[in-house]
């Protein structure tokens, strides 16, 4: 579940608007996907989820390798400082 005020924020982002993944494929509502774990928990941070489509969040367009591969162009080092054991799997 995403905190209150980051769910704010990312409402008011035009980002999170549009499918990360856009493309002839995309169907659906768009919803936001944690796209890694740290600790064993979702990292709450705007940078970590991306928004997708129904069809590449939840159903046969998921791949959990390009979602990765998105959040990896989102990030900055300065971000993850806070994660100093996060591996990254792509």
């Amino acid at each position: 579940m995403i905190p209150p005020l980051l769910r704010e924020m990312m409402s008011e982002d035009p980002y999170y608007k549009v499918c990360a993944r856009s493309n002839s494929e995309c169907e659906g509502r768009i919803t936001w996907e944690h796209t890694l774990l740290y600790a064993g928990k979702q990292i709450q941070e705007k940078w970590a989820i991306i928004p997708l489509c129904w069809y590449h969040h939840l159903g046969d367009g998921l791949n959990k390798k390009a979602n990765r591969q998105i959040v990896l162009i989102r990030v900055t080092e300065e971000a993850l400082i806070k994660y100093p054991k996060l591996k990254i799997y792509v």
